[in-house]
């Protein structure tokens, strides 16, 4: 167990450690001694907050980079991807909440030790170029992330944070030296939506995207559309603005298919018809680069030029079926196209 930099104690009459309280995400949960935060990984013991996942990842796989999705990244190249149990947020949409959702000891779960300098060997040896920090979120594993991203910093490899970003502005600012890209979930425009269905709130996670953008990371955005609570038209539309707004025109746009899962199946699928409005609502609005995942979609998972309109990277899933860039650039008019191509 990791003794963590994000915490601060609180001392009894006594001089003894009762409680602490950590300061990683907005959270800011006061972990009484013996007891963990919210996110169930972080443990007061003995007046010390220490995580309990750190080095002991839950799952590790190599994925295609589309998968993440990063459609602007390295396209065509497999990417090691990890995670480890626990989460700050506790969406009932989580399409992942047997290892979100769970405790680091249930018996059910099966974690294995990968210090990081493991972690950064394995990709190597298996010709990755990249590490993804995903499936549940890098947050709740911060040190583990932060010490395997700068490793593999140091070794010439790329490191990639698939996140909800619910984080604080200063333990965040530190973990983005080391980040190369990142696909953010923009899980909605309002923090009834944030507070009801994900049990977190919507500002700190804006200031998170802004923060990454500015630090010339490659950001990527994620938006889950679920019928009924973030699906309208006008939602749609007010979300593209401020992506445009504040992350600009050519932040590539995921638009994400919902399936039922954990707390919330009771609600339908997303009818392919809501992506592809959603899709002509996001290029209305002057987004250049906007995808359609989780559903096959013919021009929805595709790269095409914002110059010229013709086809640059198509896509088949995760597969890429051609890549026509040059360097970059478009091949016909010779418009740099934004992302990290080689």
């Amino acid at each position: 167990m990791r003794p963590l930099n994000q915490g601060s104690g609180e001392l009894s009459d006594w001089g003894l450690e009762l409680k602490v309280q950590c300061e990683l995400c907005p959270k800011l949960c006061l972990v009484e001694s013996g007891q963990s935060g919210e996110c169930r990984v972080r443990i007061n013991i003995d007046g010390v907050l220490r995580t309990v996942v750190y080095g002991f990842p839950c799952s590790m796989y190599i994925d295609p980079v589309e998968k993440k999705p990063l459609f602007h990244f390295l396209p065509g190249t497999g990417i090691l991807s990890i995670a480890t149990v626990g989460c700050n947020l506790h969406c009932k949409n989580c399409q992942n909440w047997q290892i979100s959702q769970t405790n680091p000891e249930d018996p059910q779960i099966s974690a294995y030790p990968c210090p990081p300098e493991r972690l950064v060997s394995l990709a190597k040896g298996a010709n990755c170029p990249s590490i993804a920090y995903t499936y549940t979120d890098p947050v709740v594993y911060y040190e583990y992330t932060y010490d395997s991203a700068k490793l593999a910093r140091e070794s010439a490899m790329r490191n990639v944070l698939v996140t909800a970003a619910y984080v604080n502005a200063e333990p965040w600012e530190k973990l983005l030296k080391y980040v190369d890209a990142a696909n953010i979930d923009l899980k909605g425009m309002t923090d009834d939506f944030y507070r009801e269905v994900c049990s977190g709130t919507l500002k700190p996670v804006q200031n998170a995207m802004i923060m990454a953008k500015a630090a010339g990371i490659l950001v990527e955005v994620t938006n889950l559309l679920i019928p009924t609570l973030n699906d309208k038209p006008e939602q749609i539309r007010e979300l593209c603005r401020w992506v445009k707004a504040n992350l600009g025109g050519e932040t590539p746009m995921h638009f994400s298919r919902f399936f039922p899962r954990y707390k919330m199946r009771h609600l339908p699928a997303t009818p392919p018809k809501t992506l592809d409005v959603a899709r002509e609502i996001a290029m209305s609005e002057g987004l250049l680069y906007v995808y359609i995942g989780n559903i096959a979609s013919k021009e929805g998972q595709n790269t095409y030029c914002p110059g010229c309109k013709m086809l640059l990277i198509e896509r088949s899933g995760y597969t890429i079926l051609q890549n026509r860039l040059k360097d970059g650039r478009c091949p016909d008019c010779g418009k740099d196209i934004y992302g990290v191509w080689q």
